[in-house]
């Protein structure tokens, strides 16, 4: 990310930073949309089908003083505090990158950092940038956090 801004600087270039925060990242993954996405990146046959199987069928309930709600269905999300949870959401997201080649994207767990450059700030066409993450957020069921996105 810094070599990419110090190589724009270097062509006299002006780098805007947008600074994305995904709303409840983990929770919100599509379980049809990630299966899908792992299908086209080759995990096929059985291997797809114990993802399915791990994903399906979760089940949760809250307890508070002694006071327990009734079994829910999960239907999207991947599982917290598992080992596959951050790589099953890490390929959920990896397409990002294909929604345009305008700007360039660093992604760190459900922080998405948006890099976009031009010879002046009239230049810069962030919004573009943005309407265009915009859909893919929308086609992907995922949500920004407003408050920590800068």
């Amino acid at each position: 990310m810094i070599d990419n801004i110090y190589r724009n600087m270097d062509l006299k270039n002006v780098t805007v930073g947008i600074y994305l925060d995904l709303q409840k990242a983990f929770d919100t993954v599509d379980h049809g949309i990630l299966l899908h996405k792992l299908y086209v990146y080759g995990i096929r046959g059985i291997t797809l089908d114990w993802f399915r199987d791990y994903l399906r069928n979760r089940q949760q309930f809250v307890t508070l003083t002694d006071i327990s709600s009734d079994m829910g269905n999960i239907t999207c999300g991947v599982p917290q505090g598992s080992v596959l949870g951050p790589l099953l959401f890490l390929l959920y997201i990896n397409d990002i990158q294909n929604c345009t080649y305008d700007f360039s994207i660093k992604l760190f767990a459900d922080d998405t950092n948006v890099f976009v450059h031009g010879k002046s700030l009239d230049e810069v066409k962030a919004n573009n940038s943005l309407a265009l993450l915009s859909k893919w957020f929308t086609v992907n069921k995922i949500s920004l956090s407003v408050d920590k996105t800068s």
